[in-house]
């Protein structure tokens, strides 16, 4: 009896986990999927990608927008375009912006009530930002809700320059991982920009140099 009370104890305490939604898909892309992979699932090019910075980690960006993919397996109703964002060649972030057309009269709670179908209850529901009180807030994202669990975070927020919704998915511990490598990046380059500054005009001037030796040997007057 104790036995079997135990068993039905234990599957009442598993079952939400059975039911919990993966938070780290969207859609056809899953977190920690390969730069390659992206790119043959969005029928793009190594061309298409951005390198943001090359060490201490290779942070790479690729932007797509889903309605100039031929073929209906490959449009995605209701998305203007997609940010990619790679850290070693893995992916740790989508960025997601939504049609305008497709949003429009949809509120933030129409949208928090969709977005729960698929990824569950909202952890995280933000409260009212105080412009008065925040004045540098506006260059950001403004959160709107959230959806957690210990490795990944659903994020529904608002542009503050167009007002338009997006969703962020990112894998928490790469992205800090990312974090800290551009910042790193951004001090590397700020220490070694006098020298290749320096680097630059002396290269500029000996091929000016070079240029002067060859023409004063064929310029005819």
């Amino acid at each position: 009896m104790r036995s079997s009370t135990l068993c039905f104890v234990v599957l009442l305490l598993a079952a939400p986990l059975l039911h919990a939604q993966d938070l780290s898909k969207y859609r056809h892309f899953t977190l920690g999927m390969s730069l390659t992979g992206v790119l043959e699932r969005t029928d793009q090019k190594m061309a298409n990608v951005k390198v943001i910075h090359s060490r201490p980690a290779l942070i790479q960006e690729m932007t797509w927008w889903p309605r100039n993919v031929p073929g209906a397996s490959l449009r995605s109703e209701g998305i203007e375009e997609i940010l990619f964002s790679f850290c070693n060649g893995e992916l740790y972030k989508i960025s997601v912006t939504y049609d305008p057309h497709s949003t429009a009269g949809l509120t933030e709670q129409d949208m928090m009530k969709s977005i729960s179908a698929k990824y569950g209850r909202a952890t995280i529901a933000a409260p009212e930002i105080d412009s008065t009180t925040n004045a540098g807030y506006e260059t950001n994202q403004k959160p709107v809700a959230s959806w957690d669990d210990e490795q990944y975070s659903v994020n529904l927020v608002r542009s503050p320059f167009n007002d338009v919704l997006g969703l962020v998915v990112l894998s928490k511990q790469a992205n800090a991982q990312a974090e800290l490598a551009s910042a790193e990046a951004v001090k590397l380059d700020e220490q070694e920009g006098p020298k290749r500054e320096a680097e630059r005009q002396k290269k500029q001037t000996d091929d000016m140099e070079a240029a002067r030796q060859k023409n004063q040997k064929s310029f005819h007057p």
